[in-house]
């Protein structure tokens, strides 16, 4: 596995992958810290293409990623992650809603499970899902850092 690091607005994010595809996206912070494991191979100029486009995106210069992904997970949470990628930047959608796009509209619960093993959030925007009651909710890189980047679409959202 491949690696490095991205210094960002909300901290050195852990960019891994191979020289095709990004597998995952780790926060500095949060509960789902992730740092890079002793047998990875620092490698940054694989990834020199998801850097350009996240240090747009940190610009509001950039509102959709076109990278190649390869999120792992069960059928169930990359169907969850295919509907966070149809949620606008800028734009929230509650747990609920992602349940019944899936024709689960009972599976609330099962989608905030698998919104929270998303393995590379900001770019499959996870941070974009808040509760029905308009809060936010838990996220893996702590809840600062997801009022961060929903303020960050939302000032960009409106300058344009």
């Amino acid at each position: 596995m491949n690696y490095t690091y991205l210094d960002t607005p909300i901290g050195e994010l852990l960019l891994v992958g191979d020289q095709y595809v990004l597998q995952e996206l780790g926060f500095p912070d949060g509960p789902k810290r992730r740092r890079a494991e002793p047998d990875w191979e620092l490698r940054d100029a694989i990834f020199s293409e998801t850097k350009a486009q996240l240090n747009d995106y940190f610009s509001g210069s950039l509102r959709t990623f076109s990278l190649p992904l390869k999120p792992s997970g069960t059928p169930f949470q990359l169907g969850v992650l295919q509907q966070l990628l149809k949620v606008p930047y800028g734009e929230t959608v509650s747990y609920g809603e992602i349940a019944a796009r899936l024709g689960k509209p009972k599976a609330m619960r099962a989608v905030g499970a698998a919104n929270g093993r998303n393995p590379i959030p900001v770019i499959i925007p996870c941070h974009r899902v808040i509760g029905s009651n308009g809060k936010l909710t838990g996220f893996g890189g702590g809840l600062p850092t997801k009022a961060a980047l929903l303020k960050l679409e939302q000032e960009a959202w409106n300058f344009s």
